[in-house]
């Protein structure tokens, strides 16, 4: 072979072994089931693989277990809503890239004929006060998911709590907890996103909304030591201020409804308690 046909090869098989790299490289995100039941990753995912070349494989979780995977190195990236749980993470691991990336709220579903009068309450507190002194069930998540973090939270603040016996542990994601609600006309706590994919199969309705408690923020955080950090970093700033941002602005459930809003320009989002204004 004479030296421009051995030169030729050489740069051929660098081209093709770039190619091959490029087509490998791949980061393993770990969110929370609202999101993956709100369909939007199937929006984000293609798209940010399209852009960059770069993989997200998606282990849908509860918040806590997401947060201890990537402690673990289990996972590259987080999507997470949990602030209490995101600010111990937090605290123990000050090298973790933290941001706040988007926002909806937490509502009370139950049964159409209401039997605890959920409806009628003034507050959240007493929506759960008059679900735990009435003889309906409440289906809780019981998985450390953001969800389940937020309804211990709701129970600590009325001051009540359903008997053993009507506090049902799913121990399941967002979508299989809303669908037993549904057959066995419990209530229960849940993201507007996924009850909004789900609206029209359930046989439940919204029954208490709005607040600052059920405010529910979703932040992207970054283990910046892990092993594929570049990519990781490289899926969070999609996300915070990248294309992704957009996609997630434009994302709109069944009926035309944004499942989230997008974190405001230029207010605070590097802390767990940061909230829109």
């Amino acid at each position: 072979m004479g030296h421009r046909a051995l030169m030729a090869a050489i740069v051929l098989a660098l081209i093709v072994a770039c190619g091959r790299d490029r087509q490998r490289r791949s980061i393993t995100l770990g969110t929370t089931t609202s999101v993956g039941n709100s369909g939007l990753l199937d929006t984000l995912l293609p798209r940010f693989q399209q852009q960059h070349g770069i993989a997200v494989r998606a282990h849908l979780v509860g918040s806590g277990l997401a947060v201890r995977m990537l402690s673990r190195g289990d996972v590259d990236v987080v999507v997470s809503h949990a602030p209490s749980l995101e600010t111990a993470a937090l605290r123990d691991r000050p090298g973790w890239r933290y941001r706040k990336i988007m926002y909806n709220d937490f509502v009370l579903t139950g049964p159409p004929d209401d039997p605890a009068h959920v409806g009628a309450s003034p507050t959240v507190e007493e929506a759960m006060r008059r679900i735990a002194r009435s003889p309906v069930r409440f289906l809780s998540r019981g998985d450390e998911s953001g969800t389940h973090q937020r309804e211990q939270e709701l129970w600590a603040l009325a001051g009540e709590r359903p008997s053993s016996e009507r506090l049902v542990i799913a121990g399941a994601g967002m979508g299989s907890t809303l669908r037993v609600a549904s057959e066995t006309g419990a209530y229960t706590l849940t993201d507007r996103a996924t009850f909004g994919q789900l609206a029209s199969t359930l046989r439940l309705r919204i029954l208490f909304e709005g607040g600052l408690r059920l405010l529910n923020t979703y932040a992207v955080i970054v283990n910046t030591q892990g092993p594929r950090a570049a990519d990781a970093s490289a899926f969070a700033e999609w996300l915070t201020d990248g294309d992704g941002r957009r996609l997630t602005a434009e994302y709109r459930l069944p009926g035309g409804v944004p499942a989230f809003r997008v974190w405001p320009t230029g207010q605070a989002r590097e802390n767990p308690a940061d909230v829109p204004r």
